[in-house]
């Protein structure tokens, strides 16, 4: 095993280590299978009329459990800077790349796994639901292909979260300024040709599996990628710059 290697290891691994001691963090995590199953669980019951297949009831639900992992992707940074602890964090690793790498790769890891829990909860919650009433549910609308493609997007506005939270810093400019992207700025530029390249309407092709003439599932999914590429650019570079 190379230095590098076992470096980044080291380094996700103490990363991963103090996530898991983080309460915020797990409630987060626990919050997005709630929410999820919850959600899915209410559509897949429905009201009048026909009711919803069990995978189109769980991809209704992404917009909402987003916020969860939003709140996840900011919290591993944020949570160092505002409780004073990066100083402690730079004297354990000393290379800010393999800082940032360690924390960005402990980022994924945590959000693979609660996105990974997150869609399985919903659809597990749904299926029991339609189960339980006896009644038929739509034909489905959407494939299980495009559950693997919202946990994957779920992941990478994590990721998106997480660097937004690099330059940042502190948790209430990084929540917000995440939400706002997530959350705002699509519907303001909702009527203007380039809102299909924000990273929330590229990305949500992933899950949607549609196309809006310019962009698919694949080249929305390389949209979204280059955002957080973007923006860990500038995260990395800020890092750099600045005393702890």
């Amino acid at each position: 095993m190379s230095t590098v290697t076992r470096g980044l290891r080291n380094a996700s691994g103490s990363e991963l280590s103090k996530l898991l001691t983080l309460p915020a963090a797990i409630a987060a995590a626990c919050a997005s299978v709630l929410i999820g199953g919850a959600i899915s669980g209410a559509l897949a019951a429905g009201g009048q009329g026909e009711r919803p297949a069990a995978i189109d009831a769980v991809l209704a639900t992404i917009p909402f459990v987003q916020v969860c992992f939003i709140v996840l992707g900011v919290l591993p940074t944020t949570h160092e800077h505002d409780g004073g602890q990066l100083r402690t964090s730079l004297a354990a690793t000393p290379g800010r790349g393999m800082f940032f790498a360690g924390k960005s790769a402990a980022a994924v890891i945590a959000l693979g796994l609660t996105a990974l829990a997150a869609v399985s909860a919903s659809l597990a919650a749904a299926m029991l639901v339609q189960r339980l009433s006896g009644v038929a549910a739509a034909p489905a609308g959407a494939s299980h292909w495009q559950l693997a493609g919202a946990a994957a997007y779920l992941v990478l506005i994590g990721l998106l979260s997480h660097a937004i939270a690099t330059i940042a810093r502190r948790l209430t400019p990084a929540l917000v300024s995440a939400l706002v992207v997530v959350f705002i700025v699509p519907p303001l530029l909702a009527v203007s040709e380039h809102a299909r390249w924000l990273p929330t309407r590229a990305g949500g092709l992933l899950y949607t599996a549609g196309s809006d003439g310019a962009l698919t599932a694949g080249t929305g999914a390389l949209v979204l990628a280059g955002w957080i590429i973007a923006a860990g650019a500038a995260a990395f570079l800020a890092l750099r710059a600045r005393d702890a």
